[in-house]
């Protein structure tokens, strides 16, 4: 059966209205005018005008200076372009947006007066990226008309824009809005109105627990962002991406958002308001969790908070052999990236089998390395000459570090600890690669605690270059300090941390990635377009399901379990849809099913 809406024409488009000509606005006005529309640029004052102007002359001119444009196209596109300070000229308009300040008083009155103006087929569109557009809509007397358009700063490079419907939003709107936002080659994702929407509810519950983060003292400021670029992948760590943002403008949307929501994951960390009382709101004033060159500036400067030359970890214990426990991918990834950095390693395995198997992984992998020109064939057998395999722990008795990475069982974690505590000459250190095990539990297995550390690398450990450096209540400074160093030395990227659930990247990243699946769970957006907009909306590496079905949903489940347990945070309580896979055997690629099914590809 054919729906009539599907039977109708689109809807042609062939003049813009955009009212505000902030930096927002006139990027809105440039994306609609290199798309060939006929734009209506709509301000309060003519210095308001010029001002826009000038965002309009700067942005195409610099396109023009990269290359990406010629001075002709620049021409043609700033003449596309009128500019008025009164509404009425909108009269012929068949879609307008706003992109004035947000207020929801001032977009309701906005949308009230064009009632008057505009033609009663014209579609309303609001850039509101906080505000309810469902009450923007009802100051409309055909609030069918009406539709959330959020576009990405700056609009002529971001290719995300969120189409916002409402309850009342007409089927014909919503499919003419998503067919004009095509026609200016951005992606459109279509969610349902609530605070944040899609990208921003994810993305500030994650800097929002940040900002928490930091605001306890678990880790450093640097320690954190290093983290998530080093661990994730991601352009900029969480409390940088703040200072980019405005913490005014972070807590104003986080605030909004827990008011709708009522989700203490969004009620603004008590340090966000504290610091915007005091003036420090980031880039804009110059100083925010950093503090920069100039206002404006993206140079971070040295402040009193900043890690002097005399904080460089130094080894405290000399290291020279290191023992490796466990014959996995990250056992050997492990024993790998110690012996190229010029450690002796010996590696302990269940079996001859797996032994080998481990110096066989390596091979392969220095192997890989030479045919890409990053390895000479004499490193190779020097790496190789550093290596010696056993399947007895007994050999591990003159190693300076022993670094385990068998099976996430805490039962025989701790039975491994209790023979390495036997087995260990005194002041070696032990330490342990778990990444949700509660390292105090190992170290109490042994009569050494103030030995035992937390090293936790990341899959695969011969590329990915964080370490979070984990210290429990008898973790020794000299022990964690050196483990430092080591990190240092092998070409890691050290971060410290407590022992606690998660430590840093997890703790972060799990939340993040619960929260999505709850909002796939309620049929607020689809899973393409959930990935969609953390892409391109956040430039995240990949998109919440993605990495889901990455990672495996059972080991997801099993660290959101874990965070829950430890922090008891209703919000981070596993989604039941999370649950559901795992109990269906969906686990992800390895299974070939798991958010998206990769058995049809």
């Amino acid at each position: 059966m054919t729906t009539a809406s599907s039977e109708r024409a689109p809807r042609t488009f062939t003049t813009i209205g955009v009212i505000g000509l902030g930096t927002m606005g006139a990027g809105i006005a440039e994306v609609f005018a290199r798309n060939g529309f006929s734009v209506i640029g709509v301000e309060l004052s003519d210095e308001a005008v010029e001002r826009g102007r000038g965002h309009l002359a700067h942005s195409t001119g610099r396109a023009v200076s990269r290359g990406k444009m010629s001075e002709a196209d620049q021409a043609e596109i700033l003449g596309r372009i009128s500019f008025a300070t009164d509404l009425s000229a909108l009269a012929e308009a068949d879609f307008v947006v706003e992109a004035v300040i947000e207020s929801l008083e001032i977009k309701k009155d906005l949308f009230r007066r064009l009632d008057d103006i505009v033609k009663p087929d014209a579609i309303l569109a609001t850039n509101t990226s906080s505000l309810p557009v469902t009450e923007i809509s009802t100051a409309n007397t055909r609030p069918g008309r009406v539709v959330g358009v959020h576009f990405f700063n700056p609009a002529p490079v971001q290719n995300l824009v969120e189409i916002v419907r409402t309850v009342v939003t007409e089927p014909a709107v919503l499919a003419d809005v998503e067919g004009l936002v095509g026609t200016l080659g951005k992606n459109p994702v279509v969610c349902g109105d609530k605070a944040g929407f899609i990208a921003n509810t994810l993305l500030f519950g994650y800097l929002n627990h940040a900002a928490s983060m930091f605001e306890t003292k678990y880790a450093s400021r640097e320690d954190i962002d290093a983290a998530m670029r080093f661990g994730c992948g991601y352009p900029m760590g969480p409390l940088a991406l703040l200072d980019l943002i405005g913490l005014d403008t972070a807590y104003e949307i986080l605030d909004t958002m827990y008011k709708q929501g009522r989700d203490r994951l969004h009620a603004p960390a008590p340090i966000l308001k504290q610091m915007v009382t005091a003036g420090l709101l980031g880039r804009k004033t110059g100083k925010g969790f950093y503090t920069y060159e100039s206002v404006d500036s993206s140079a971070v400067v040295a402040d009193v908070h900043t890690p002097s030359a005399d904080d460089v970890p130094q080894l405290r214990r000399p290291i020279a052999t290191v023992g490796v426990v466990g014959t996995g991918t990250m056992a050997a990834g492990i024993v790998e990236v110690f012996a190229k950095s010029g450690l002796d390693v010996v590696y302990v395995g269940r079996s001859d089998a797996k032994v080998e198997g481990v110096r066989a992984t390596i091979e392969r992998s220095l192997d890989k390395a030479i045919q890409r020109g990053k390895l000479e064939e004499a490193t190779k057998a020097e790496v190789l000459g550093r290596l010696t395999g056993s399947t007895s722990l007994d050999d591990l008795a003159t190693v300076d570090l022993v670094v385990e990475a068998i099976a996430e069982d805490l039962r025989i974690k701790t039975t491994l600890f209790e023979n390495l505590d036997e087995i260990c000459k005194p002041g070696a250190i032990l330490a342990t690669t778990t990444s949700s095990l509660p390292v105090i539990a190992l170290a109490k297995a042994t009569a050494r605690p103030q030995d035992v550390v937390g090293m936790h690398f990341f899959n695969p450990a011969p590329i990915m270059k964080l370490v979070e450096v984990v210290s429990t209540v008898a973790t020794a400074e000299d022990v964690a300090e050196t483990v430092r160093a080591l990190c240092d030395q092998v070409g890691k990227v050290a971060v410290s941390c407590g022992d606690r659930a998660g430590f840093i990247v997890n703790a972060l990243l799990f939340p993040y990635l619960n929260d999505a699946v709850k909002m796939l769970e309620a049929h607020y957006a689809t899973a393409d377009d959930i990935d969609t907009a953390m892409k391109q909306g956040c430039a995240l590496p990949m998109g919440p399901f993605e990495l889901l079905d990455v990672v495996g949903n059972d080991v997801s489940l099993a660290i959101q379990r874990e965070l829950y347990l430890e922090f008891r945070e209703p919000g981070f309580a596993p989604a039941p849809l999370l649950e559901h896979l795992v109990t269906a055997g969906y686990l992800g690629r390895k299974t070939q099913r798991g958010f998206r099914d990769y058995t049809r590809r």
